[in-house]
């Protein structure tokens, strides 16, 4: 997903959509006592033991490791001599990031931009997009168009990639002209999935970890992306915008000639991997994305602003798989998002703007996941 969703990311990917950076608030947060659980709100039932990871700059799409070990995540944290997004991975435990000098593993190459960062079953290797073939330097990012309104940039250099863990670049996964990013890997380590511009429109496709047996899933005219596989690895679930009258299809694909996606109005979708049985799971409006399937594959929880009146409270939510039962997981005052379950479904790594002192800062946190 891209880190730009969180740069204010940004998504990031965060805004209209992520305008993390560009608010004041700040969490009021309980607890005055070590023994309290004080990075949690009273409110959040579904978390326990929450705990801090990272401690500046902008954070997120952290992800496990097939044994539950370790997490990639991508950041833009100054402090670490980046100018844009670049690809982690820090142990769970034995690792603290608070101590002032520490930096984690970088595992690209440090050039360009990078986001969406994901473990191969060998816990030793991880795939991630960059635009560093493109260019030494950071892409530029495109801000908001004319009147306000906030666009994603997709850059044509995006291709995926496989790195081990000390940042040993393996090989290149795609080679087709446009953007290929965003690439999560199936919890039965078979096949990955990724959103391409290959076909002239931002699909999703399914591929075996070499990067052969390419198969397109998604067809409909509008954005699909960041998607994750169902526990049983038959599922894929995704955000998509779905522009509906002539006016918003034209304004889309205008946007798409200029390598530009207008993120604001996203909604979550299911569909087998094999492209059948496409269903819209949400219909709330606004901005609703960074899906992730619960351990049962009944629900869904994933982050969205629908309740906010200026767009850019983002928390997490989880609904049922069919769409109702829809429930608020987190409550942050800015920014909860990119909320991952742990393999054994015991935990849960998100992002959030929740301890950051005022600052723009958006942190990695982990919790015991309660039900």
């Amino acid at each position: 997903m891209p880190s730009y969703f969180i740069s204010m990311k940004i998504l990031p990917l965060a805004v209209a959509l992520v305008v993390i950076g560009l608010s004041s608030f700040s969490p009021s947060l309980p607890g005055t006592s070590p023994s309290t659980d004080s990075l949690r709100y009273p409110e959040e039932v579904h978390l326990k033991n929450i705990r801090q990871l990272t401690f500046g700059g902008d954070n997120a799409e952290a992800y496990w490791s097939f044994d539950g070990k370790m997490v990639s995540f991508q950041s833009n944290y100054l402090q670490w001599g980046l100018a844009c997004d670049q690809i982690f991975y820090t142990p769970l435990e034995g690792v603290d990031l608070s101590v002032k000098g520490s930096k984690p593993q970088m595992v690209s190459t440090g050039k360009g931009r990078t986001t969406c960062a994901f473990f191969l079953p060998n816990n030793k290797d991880i795939l991630y997009a960059s635009t560093h073939l493109g260019g030494d330097d950071c892409p530029r990012d495109p801000g908001r168009a004319p009147g306000g309104k906030y666009l994603w940039p997709i850059y044509d250099s995006y291709d995926i990639f496989v790195a081990d863990i000390k940042g040993k670049q393996k090989v290149r996964l795609t080679a087709t002209p446009g953007y290929d990013a965003e690439a999560t890997v199936s919890p039965q380590g078979d096949k990955i999935v990724f959103t391409s511009m290959r076909n002239g429109d931002l699909d999703l496709y399914v591929m075996d970890l070499k990067g052969r047996k390419v198969k397109q899933v998604t067809n409909e005219i509008g954005y699909d992306g960041g998607a994750f596989f169902s526990p049983d690895g038959k599922k894929l679930v995704f955000r998509a915008s779905r522009p509906k009258t002539e006016e918003a299809k034209k304004e889309y694909l205008d946007y798409l000639k200029q390598g530009l996606v207008a993120p604001t109005e996203m909604e979550i979708f299911t569909v087998n991997v094999d492209g059948t049985d496409l269903k819209q799971v949400t219909n709330l409006g606004k901005a609703n994305w960074a899906p992730f399937y619960h351990p049962s594959g009944k629900k869904i929880i994933f982050s969205s602003n629908h309740k906010s009146s200026r767009g850019f409270q983002f928390n997490l939510y989880m609904i049922n798989e069919d769409g109702t039962s829809l429930e608020q997981i987190t409550y942050d005052k800015v920014f909860d998002s990119f909320p991952m379950f742990s393999p054994d479904g015991k935990k849960i790594i998100f992002s959030s703007n929740r301890n950051n002192k005022g600052t723009r800062d958006t942190n990695l946190f982990v919790a015991d996941w309660v039900e």
